[in-house]
This record gives C-alpha cells, sequence and structure tokens, in this order.
C-alpha cells in the first residue's frame, strides 16, 4: 500500500540522491498523523462545544481527582502555556461556568482552579468523543501493533519530555 509519503520520498530521492531523506519516511508520517488526530480532536470537542485549549485545561483538572482543582501554577506545568494565557483560559472558563476559582487555603495570597460539576461532565463527555476518533485512526492496527508502535514513539519522544526547564 502506497501512501502520500512514498510519493514525496520517491521524489526527493529522484531530484537529490545525494541527500538520505529517510527521515521523512517517519516524521512525514508522524506529521501527517498529528494533522489528522487535531481534525478528529477539534471534531470530538466541538460535539461538546469545548475548544482544544479548554479541553486541555478542564482535563488536567479531571485527571488531578476529587474534589478536581489545582493551583494556576500546576495547570500552567500540565498544558505548557504562559501565566497571561493560564489567566486569560481560567477567565474564559469562569465566565463559561466550566470551572472556579477558590482561595487556597494554604497560601492566603494564592488560588485554586477548580472543575465545576458542568465543567466535569463536559470533560467526561468530550474525552468519551475523543477516544472514539482516535480508536477509528488506529483501527488498521492489531492490538500488538499498537503496543509496538506506543512503544516506539515513547522511545522516540522521551528524551524530549525529559529535558529540564
Amino acid at each position: 500500500m502506497e501512501d502520500e509519503v512514498d510519493r514525496l520520498v520517491a521524489a526527493w530521492r529522484r531530484e537529490r540522491p545525494d541527500l538520505d531523506v529517510e527521515p521523512l519516511e517517519v516524521l512525514s508520517r508522524v506529521s501527517r498523523l498529528a494533522r489528522h488526530l487535531d481534525r478528529a480532536r477539534r471534531l470530538a470537542f466541538a460535539e461538546h462545544s469545548l475548544e482544544p485549549w479548554e479541553f486541555d485545561v478542564l482535563t488536567a483538572l479531571r485527571r488531578a481527582g476529587s474534589p478536581y482543582q489545582l493551583s494556576p501554577g500546576q495547570l500552567l506545568t500540565q498544558t505548557l502555556v504562559t501565566s497571561g494565557t493560564m489567566t486569560n483560559r481560567i477567565d474564559r472558563l469562569t465566565k463559561k461556568g466550566l470551572v472556579e476559582r477558590l482561595p487556597d487555603p494554604s497560601d492566603r495570597r494564592g488560588v485554586l482552579v477548580r472543575l465545576t460539576d458542568e465543567g466535569c461532565d463536559r470533560a467526561d463527555q468530550a474525552l468519551a468523543g475523543l477516544l472514539d476518533q482516535e480508536r477509528a485512526i488506529l483501527a488498521e492496527l492489531s492490538r500488538g501493533q499498537r503496543g509496538e508502535l506506543a512503544g516506539l514513539l515513547r522511545q522516540l519522544i522521551a528524551p524530549f519530555d525529559n529535558i529540564p526547564g
């Protein structure tokens, strides 16, 4: 079975036989898959009136476990955005009734961001929709192939995820 990357690689090999284009065989496929996954994610979230960034914040809180709250700093760490961006996101989610700000009992100046019941329900429903979309993307692979692919991707990504700072 040939795909678009095979055609792209063949064209580069023809045009630039002096270059080793083998990395394209893997990373161009990863890039194309990421675009398909992004479309599937946006569709799954839109069905629950959420933007991808909203899903990221809501599910970070949901994964924290009951009472589904984190400090803004903890949310920054999990979502990899700036503090100004996170403040804006919390404001917008608060206006939508999906999160609430509470005083941090361990820090008089601090706040905690807590998922509301509606926010929890939306996060759960959007996650179920996302998993349906992702299962469809992976449908051509056996359980063993999915496990092997997950291991290979972990090996490739781990060094980036473990860089300090």
